[in-house]
Parts: structure tokens; C-alpha cells; sequence
């Protein structure tokens, strides 16, 4: 990850960045960006400000899942928006591929829902979770929304629905994308305030100027360090495949597979193609590079623990297909005080992607944060004490609907993750939980969902699965056990499911 540095403005001394482009442009003059960009639906003196002075209410860093939905927001609401990307080529990722029906709702209250047609999305309408073999159905309820059709979320390429939010960005009145690369942030020192952004457009420096700068460059971003307290801790990899034509055992559903190893991953992204995402923690033995690595661990470990009908596809698309990671990481939430700068998306929170919300957590954030901060709450956004006021609303009024989504990927993934007795019989009650169906699978699978924004309903699950799992030890062991159980052992259990979930719960009520 590469760090990065601040270009100050001392408004003491006036002393400005090197030839900044501030000054109009002749008409005749060729931009500085590639031309094939040129394209807007206004032709006022903002759009003249935007291309030829560089100047916008709103300079958006990353044209992302983030960056796309709020300059399409921003300018919707007659914001002036600068988009700035350092490529604007379809990306190719395994990040970002499932929406759950809280992001799609999301995505209709911003006007997006379209972005989904056309991309060869598949509907998800829930999941199949497959413990040792054995399979247990979770589908999204359908008793939690006005609607009445059936919740569904959206799987596809990621690349393809970037594309989508990005022309979606581009048709939208008021908003400028730009093919550049941003290096700093432009600082005036005197009044610590964050002016814009200093950059590479066409191989040449750049400078973009907003009275807000907002930042979205994703989970690798460079400006964290710098205007954030948290660093992300990251606790394992997702090893990605594409698989071809695979059977799933249960269509239109994603799938997790869990057994004595980490968790599988299996959701369908397109007609013909289903991702594969396989967890590895730090030094497990067997993708050790003595034994032979990753691929070891998928041929030895995975393999034999995919559904029969999944394994042809997958060992095929192990021997020809390419094989890429992410990191799973975690990056609690912060109040942002920074004068002039927004960060959002995964530059600002992140959660472990096993429970595939991190698309919903950010629809939903631009939704809040382009209402926290139209004009008829914030008229100027230049007023910097109002947009300050308004960004610490932003942080506590966020929690409605990323704390449950937050606190329960990383609550889920320990146990799914299960790597001690405790742990183990966590897992084994969390599964034997949701075969009790009714309200033990339709209120946690509508949490996972997006559906469910009460945090109360969450920590009433993950007890209730604690104290079910020590039923279930109870129940399950010879009868001179019982004692042991009742006294040591739901202790011990109770006391693991404290220590999972209590930390994520201090995170999410801190500023």
C-alpha cells in the first residue's frame, strides 16, 4: 500500500501548488483529459468551472460501488460533482459480486435499480448452509417488507455493474468523470482545511478544488492513514475461482460449507459462471509452502468437502482457471472531523465479506450522507462548522443500518471459523438453531439480509444460539457428562460468545 502526502496552501504567505490549473483555459485549448470523456448535461458556468477551472462543490475520489451512487446523488440534488478515476477500464475483481436485498432496496431509494439489468445478474433469495453435509435451507423472509414480492438480492460480475454505476454517473446532470489519477490531498494550512486534490490527468499534474473532498478510493486506500485513527486488522484471504458451469445444489441461493476447516463460499454470479471463495487464515498448515500452498489446501482440504456436484468444475477451474485473493479484513467505524474531507465505502469501515453486506452497507451510507447534507440542510457546503455538525450525525445515524451488518460478519465468521471446543460447539448450535426454522431463521437470516436494522434482535440470537448450543452438548453427550456441561462447559461457551460479539458491539458505540 503506498502512503500519501498533503499539498499545503499556506494562506498566511499565499504561496499556492506550483501552476495549479485555477486559471480559465483558452476555448481553443485542448484538455488536459482525454476528450472522450467530454460529456455533460449542463451547460451553465458550472460546467465551465468544472472543466476548465477544475472547481465543483463536490470532488469525488475512486468512481466505485461509493464514488458512482454519490456523485449520482450529489448531482441529482444540483451539487456540481468532479468524478475522478485513474481508470475507467471495466474492472476485473472478486470483490463486490453479491447484493443482499437490503442494498437492492438501497439502490431504489438512489434511482440505481436499473444498474442491475442487463449485466446478467442472478437473483439470490437466500442461502444453504451445509454443515458437515448436511444441508439446512435459509431463505430471506418474506414477512419484513412492504412489498409483496419476494425479497431478492443480486449476484453478478463486478466489473459489469461498475460499468453500469459509472455510466449512470456520467448520464447524470451536474456531475463530471474524469480519467485521473489522484496522488495528494491540497491542504491550506492556516485554516487546516482540505481544498482539493492534487493529481495525474493525461501524464500531466492536475489539481481538482471542492469545498468538499470526498474520498472512496476502497480497502487498499492510500489517504487512511492520514485522516483516520483505525487501521484495518486483517484476519485471513479469500482465494477466488471462477467456476464454469457448476451444479449448485440449491440454485439461486448462495452457498457456505462448513466442516473441520475454514469456511467455502459459493454463490453464482452469471448464466454460465458461479464463484468459488475460499477462506485461509494466516499460517494454516495446510496451505503451508512446504505442503505445497494454497492449491495444496484446495486439492487436499476443499475439494473433498464440496458438494459432489460442485467438485468437477471446481478441480477443473484449479488446473486452468486463475486463481486471486483479497484480504479479509476489519476497519471499525471513526468520527470524521477532517474540515473539507469525507472518506466513505471500505476507506472508512469494513467488515469480513462472508455475509456479502459491504455493498449494502455503503448504498445505504450515500443514501443518509446525501440527505444529511442537501441543500435544504446545508445550502453552502462551504459553511464547514454545518457540514461538521452534519458528519456527526452522519456517524451515529450510519449505525441503523451498518451495526447489525457490521457486528454480525465478524460474529459469524468466528464461528464458521471455529477454531477451538468452545467455538466448535457454537457452530454446531448455530447450525442446529436455524434448523428449527420459523423465527430461528427468518429473523438472523433477515439481519444477514439487511432487512432487520435492530442490533437487540441480533444479540438476542447469538445468546440464544449460545445457550441452544449447550443444549444441544447437553443432550448429545452420555448422561456422567452432565454435570460437567452444566457447570464448566456452558460457562466456557457463554463466556466464548461474549468474547466473539463483545468487542464489535464496543466498536460500533464508540466515536
Amino acid at each position: 500500500m503506498s502512503s500519501s502526502t498533503t499539498t499545503t496552501i499556506d494562506t498566511m504567505t499565499t504561496a499556492l501548488p506550483p501552476t495549479p490549473p485555477i486559471t480559465p483555459r483558452p476555448s481553443q485549448t485542448k484538455p488536459s483529459y482525454p476528450t472522450d470523456l467530454d460529456h455533460t448535461h449542463t451547460s451553465d458556468h458550472r460546467d465551465t468551472r468544472r472543466r476548465h477551472h477544475h472547481e465543483a462543490d463536490i470532488v469525488i475520489v475512486g468512481a466505485g460501488i461509493v464514488g458512482c451512487a454519490a456523485a449520482v446523488a450529489f448531482g441529482k440534488q444540483g451539487r456540481s460533482v468532479i468524478l475522478l478515476e485513474k481508470s475507467l477500464k471495466e474492472p476485473d475483481r472478486i470483490v463486490g459480486e453479491l447484493l443482499q436485498p437490503g442494498g437492492v432496496g438501497a439502490l431504489e431509494k438512489l434511482g440505481l435499480r436499473d444498474c442491475l439489468e442487463d449485466i446478467d445478474a442472478i437473483p439470490c433469495y437466500g442461502y444453504q448452509v451445509s454443515y458437515h453435509r448436511e444441508p439446512v435451507h435459509i431463505p430471506y423472509p418474506d414477512n419484513l417488507t412492504s412489498s409483496s414480492s419476494r425479497p431478492e438480492g443480486r449476484s453478478f460480475h463486478h466489473g459489469r455493474f461498475i460499468s453500469k454505476l459509472r455510466e449512470a454517473a456520467k448520464n447524470t446532470p451536474n456531475v463530471t468523470v474524469i480519467e485521473s489519477s489522484v496522488t495528494n490531498t491540497v491542504k491550506d494550512t492556516y485554516v487546516d482545511q482540505i481544498l482539493g486534490v492534487e493529481c495525474i490527468t493525461d501524464g500531466k499534474p492536475d489539481y481538482y478544488f471542492g469545498a468538499l473532498t470526498l474520498i472512496s478510493d476502497g480497502y487498499a486506500s492510500k489517504f487512511r492513514k492520514e485522516y483516520l485513527p483505525h487501521a484495518p486488522q486483517v484476519r485471513s484471504k479469500f482465494y477466488g475461482l471462477e467456476l464454469i458451469d457448476a451444479e449448485l445444489p440449491m440454485p439461486n441461493h448462495g452457498h457456505v460449507v462448513l466442516y473441520d476447516g475454514p469456511p467455502i463460499l459459493i454463490y453464482q454470479i452469471g448464466t454460465h459462471e458461479t464463484r468459488i471463495l475460499i477462506d485461509i487464515p494466516e499460517n494454516l498448515p495446510t496451505a503451508s509452502p512446504k505442503v505445497g500452498g494454497v492449491k495444496n489446501h484446495m486439492l487436499t482440504v476443499t475439494l473433498p468437502n464440496l458438494p459432489e456436484s460442485v467438485r468437477p468444475s471446481f478441480k477443473k477451474a484449479l488446473e486452468t482457471g486463475k486463481l486471486r485473493s483479497m484480504p479479509n479484513s476489519f476497519l471499525p467505524p471513526s468520527t470524521q472531523k477532517t474540515k473539507g474531507l469525507i472518506m466513505l465505502g471500505d476507506a472508512m469501515n469494513m467488515r469480513h465479506p462472508l455475509t456479502g453486506g459491504g455493498m449494502t452497507v455503503a448504498f445505504n451510507d450515500v443514501v443518509l450522507l446525501s440527505n444529511l447534507l442537501s441543500p435544504e440542510k446545508v445550502p453552502n457546503l462551504e459553511k464547514t462548522d454545518a457540514v461538521l455538525h452534519q458528519m456527526s450525525r452522519f456517524h451515529w445515524d450510519r449505525k441503523q443500518s451498518s451495526s447489525v451488518i457490521n457486528i454480525l460478519a465478524m460474529a459469524l465468521y468466528s464461528l464458521f471459523a471455529a477454531n477451538s471446543p468452545a467455538l466448535q460447539t457454537l457452530q454446531n448450535g448455530c447450525f442446529r438453531y436455524f434448523q428449527r426454522g420459523g423465527k430461528c431463521v427468518d429473523e438472523p437470516c433477515g439481519l444477514l439480509a439487511g432487512l432487520i436494522r435492530t442490533p437487540s434482535v441480533l444479540v438476542y440470537h447469538f445468546f440464544a444460539v449460545a445457550f441452544y448450543a449447550v443444549w444441544c452438548k447437553l443432550i448429545t453427550s452420555p448422561v456422567w457428562k452432565a454435570p460437567y456441561i452444566i457447570f464448566i462447559e456452558s460457562l466456557l461457551v457463554i463466556y466464548k460468545a461474549v468474547v466473539v460479539i463483545g468487542p464489535y458491539l464496543i466498536w460500533e458505540v464508540r466515536r
